[in-house]
């Protein structure tokens, strides 16, 4: 830890550690029946990158621009704010007021630092966190910083490995979920593919601790695990991007419970083949019952129920990647990176294109989708 040592730091949190409810908390999820409800990514237009933050029937609210391309977008849970992370390596945070459309903070790593593309505040509001690359020698951090005193950085923990990407929190509320990718990287360049070794690692938020941390077997090394999900009950569903022989035939999705190995599931040979090694995002619907991932390359979102571990269905979604949950159970948002924006159905197959701002057609939606409503 840098800042203030560990001690210091598990006092700062005592309050919020002493009433793991506010933790873990989640941000209840967005139904385009609800006008309270707002939607924000990043977008791309002529070469020029925003934060791009709509109602849920695709009306424009906000427009913002960025330096550099984003990746992921994470909503303030009691301020009208939203994050937006620059994309690996990432030289900013832009804080953005989406009421007032003014800009609340642009933070920077430190020099020796770049951010890997996705954060989140902590359900009361208190903290950001985000994943990190520590430049010199490569190893994968997360950074806490104090929303109250402008965006200090308070804690600095080990992400348990190199190339951290997504993370959350886990149900107690207490501890941290960290996707370490396993790629070693300078700029975009990956070094390493030969021996990355992935890992999903808990850490404990007081203390930066291992609660616990599980790999891919050996011959699926080169699955770097990207993107994360949690349901209610602690399972853990994975998308992954596979490093390797453009040939292979590597399952893309996995699972993850306490306390057991990860399970990975398979869809169907001509599904996976279209999946084309890259999953782009995962998000589990306001049930726990189905998992949304995107594979942008082939085209799909594909379904997979959590109970049975197993491929539920996919539905055709030209370049869509960026998914939300919506309050209606087994129902989802998706956007696509031609400008559209879907709502999905995966039992019945179906997929409705939203009411949209001619604004927003002609922006190419990022990676990432975030609902939430608005404060």
């Amino acid at each position: 830890m840098t800042g203030i040592n560990r001690r210091q730091f598990s006092l700062l949190l005592t309050g919020l550690l002493g009433a793991p409810h506010l933790l873990a908390q989640p941000v209840r999820p967005a139904t385009p029946d609800e006008q309270g409800w707002l939607l924000a990514s990043a977008a791309t237009d002529a070469q020029q990158h925003w934060l791009v933050v709509s109602d849920v029937q695709g009306q424009l609210r906000l427009r913002h621009r960025l330096p550099a391309r984003a990746h992921h977008v994470a909503a303030h849970p009691t301020e009208p704010w939203v994050a937006v992370v620059g994309r690996r390596p990432g030289r900013y945070i832009d804080v953005v007021d989406y009421r007032s459309q003014a800009l609340v903070r642009r933070i920077e790593p430190a020099s020796d630092r770049h951010f890997y593309g996705h954060a989140l505040f902590s359900p009361d509001g208190r903290w950001l966190i985000a994943t990190e690359n520590a430049v010199r020698d490569g190893s994968g951090r997360v950074s806490i910083r104090d929303v109250r005193d402008d965006f200090r950085t308070v804690a600095d923990l080990s992400s348990g490995g190199i190339g951290p990407h997504e993370l959350l929190l886990d149900t107690a509320g207490t501890g941290l979920i960290v996707a370490n990718g396993g790629i070693l990287t300078e700029g975009r360049r990956k070094l390493n593919i030969d021996s990355m070794q992935p890992s999903l690692a808990y850490i404990r938020l007081g203390s930066g601790t291992l609660s616990e941390q599980v790999f891919l077997p050996p011959q699926r090394h080169q699955l770097s695990i990207r993107h994360l999900d949690r349901s209610p009950d602690g399972t853990v569903v994975i998308a992954m991007q596979y490093q390797g022989n453009p040939a292979d035939d590597q399952p893309l999705v996995a699972m993850h419970r306490r306390g057991e190995a990860l399970q990975l599931l398979h869809a169907p040979a001509s599904v996976n083949r279209r999946m084309s090694q890259y999953c782009g995002s995962v998000r589990i619907d306001s049930s726990g019952r189905v998992a949304a991932v995107s594979a942008p390359r082939g085209n799909l979102i594909t379904f997979w129920d959590i109970a049975q571990s197993r491929y539920l269905s996919s539905i055709e979604v030209r370049d869509g990647c960026g998914i939300a949950a919506t309050e209606e159970p087994e129902t989802f948002i998706a956007s696509s990176g031609s400008g559209a924006l879907y709502q999905l159905y995966p039992r019945d197959g179906l997929r409705e294109r939203l009411i949209q701002d001619m604004r927003l057609d002609r922006l190419a939606w990022d990676n990432h989708l975030c609902a939430f409503q608005r404060v």
